[in-house]
């Protein structure tokens, strides 16, 4: 079981998943400290994106259970753990391609209790106007401001990403999953997306992030779990985990 503390916001408490025969996911415990930014690396395959979906509710754990703010998430549905305040951004972008970039970043605060995303923005033309002015502050901060208007479909992979951020922090949340966030951009790009996410940072949120580019990992990570074939290897502070001789064979001593 991961040890308990006054600040510790997440908890994963030997949680295993398994498909079948494969053991994805073996005796997993980790604690998420509120304000923080936990990393969670280790190569492909490892099952890194594999305990995001047990933590947002859309994979079921085999055995242990997932905590937040004291909520119990195991067998919640994926829309109820999003409203107890946790928002996840995907590696693949979910977004409406048909819809502009500014009505994308609205439609979540306008989602139903149900967790449908269904647009009913003119049912209340003043609770409209504030979330869209809320939605454009958010995209001038995310850097698609001048995009806003244009369709989510056609914006660049990079682009889209950022879409989807913005999409979340609307959201409010108090523990934003990101898996992958610079996936598909350009170095300035990534550099823009790093200051953001300190930004966020200084602002008390807390964040999970699932990333490659380890220029990324260092730049924004409080604490580092390296995964690897399913079970945490290592774990802790940047400095400890980039000298330790198991992530650097597993993982570290492959990357550029």
């Amino acid at each position: 079981m991961t040890t308990t503390s006054h600040n510790v916001v997440l908890h994963v408490d030997d949680v295993r998943k398994t498909f079948g025969g494969l053991h994805a996911l073996s005796d997993i415990d980790l604690a998420v400290e509120e304000g923080k930014t936990h990393a969670i690396i280790g190569p492909n395959g490892a099952g890194k994106s594999t305990l995001l979906n047990v933590i947002v509710g859309r994979l079921a754990p085999t055995s242990g259970a997932v905590v937040f703010d004291g909520h119990i998430l195991t067998g919640k549905q994926p829309h109820e753990i999003n409203q107890l305040g946790v928002a996840r951004v995907f590696q693949t972008p979910e977004i409406f391609p048909d819809l502009p970039v500014l009505h994308n970043v609205m439609t979540p605060a306008f989602a139903k209790r149900d967790g449908s995303y269904k647009l009913h923005i003119w049912e209340n033309l003043l609770d409209e106007k504030t979330i869209q002015e809320e939605a454009e502050s958010i995209l001038q901060d995310v850097g698609l401001w001048e995009r806003r208007m244009d369709h989510a479909g056609a914006l660049s992979r990079g682009d889209k990403r950022r879409m989807e951020l913005a999409m979340c922090l609307i959201q409010h949340p108090r523990l934003l999953l990101l898996d992958e966030p610079t996936a598909g951009m350009s170095r300035h790009d990534t550099n823009t997306t790093i200051d953001l996410l300190k930004k966020l940072k200084e602002r008390g949120m807390t964040k999970i992030i699932i990333e490659h580019d380890m220029h990324v990992v260092f730049s924004l990570a409080d604490k580092i779990s390296v995964l690897a074939q399913g079970r945490i290897i290592a774990e802790g502070d940047p400095e400890d985990v980039r000298n330790d001789p198991k992530v650097k064979e597993a993982y570290l001593g492959g990357a550029n």
